[in-house]
């Protein structure tokens, strides 16, 4: 299995119960994939196992056909950048500062981000509307803005593989349109390769380019948003939701549940 970011037989757990049974998948360069599933299938670990806060029990994870199994942290975070559920701890620090330490995996010991390297974050914080947040206290912000920090600190890691973990949870309905859309461009323009996991499919059929479904802790099929058919993404949606119709409307599909008769 190759590709920019390629997870092969991910096997991971908690206190020796497996969550994630030999899982494996691929994503390309400029590519933006959807881990789907219910809650409990294992997408959170899979994320944290790829990316090292939780230590594999089989199988490996590749970037650029390196495998990343042993690397240490800083080296790791040059390869790939990780968005958490929620907002990280940090206090004491500028929502720029919190951007700028998005730099700290390439920067030498003792050294100190630069005026080009404070400009990159500034631009990544206008990007996504948060410019005039830069000197504001990061631990007063919502949740939500929290999480816009945090995206714009993995905009300036700028690492070829981008792992999130549903980084839209505490955003408003808009505010998650925009995000996502904006890690798609980001995405496609730079040629990175994004995996994220979500709860609603349908931002997933809005914004990205290939849909991985799973459950009880494996990859059970996958859907290719270019090539698939309304009627093969109900077949491989419904494996995971049920009873569901998928809708075509302007130019996109809309996944709603089946109402219950009686």
């Amino acid at each position: 299995m190759s590709g920019l970011l390629s997870l092969q037989g991910i096997t991971a757990g908690y206190a020796g119960h497996e969550v994630v049974k030999g899982a494996s998948l691929s994503v390309e360069a400029g590519e933006f994939c959807a881990l789907l599933g219910l809650n409990g299938c294992g997408k959170t670990t899979l994320l944290r196992a790829a990316c090292g806060l939780l230590p594999l029990q089989g199988g490996c994870c590749t970037v650029q056909q390196q495998d990343c199994t042993h690397l240490d942290e800083r080296r790791r975070a040059c390869l790939m950048s990780y968005i958490p559920q929620r907002g990280s701890l940090i206090m004491g620090k500028t929502v720029l500062e919190v951007v700028l330490m998005g730099f700290n995996p390439r920067l030498r010991l003792l050294d100190s981000p630069g005026e080009t390297h404070k400009k990159t974050a500034l631009e990544n914080l206008d990007r996504l509307g948060l410019l005039e947040l830069a000197g504001r206290d990061y631990a007063q912000l919502s949740e939500g803005q929290k999480q816009l920090v945090i995206l714009a600190r993995a905009l300036s890691q700028d690492t070829p593989v981008m792992l999130m973990d549903e980084p839209d949870s505490a955003l408003d309905f808009v505010n998650r349109h925009m995000v996502l859309a904006k890690i798609r461009e980001v995405l496609h323009d730079r040629q990175r390769a994004g995996l994220i996991t979500l709860h609603d499919p349908n931002f997933a059929l809005t914004y990205c380019d290939r849909l991985l479904l799973m459950k009880d802790g494996r990859i059970t099929a996958e859907i290719d948003m270019k090539k698939a058919t309304r009627e093969q993404i109900r077949a491989a949606l419904g494996l995971i939701y049920g009873e569901i119709a998928v809708l075509e409307y302007a130019g996109r599909y809309i996944m709603t549940k089946r109402a219950q008769e009686g």
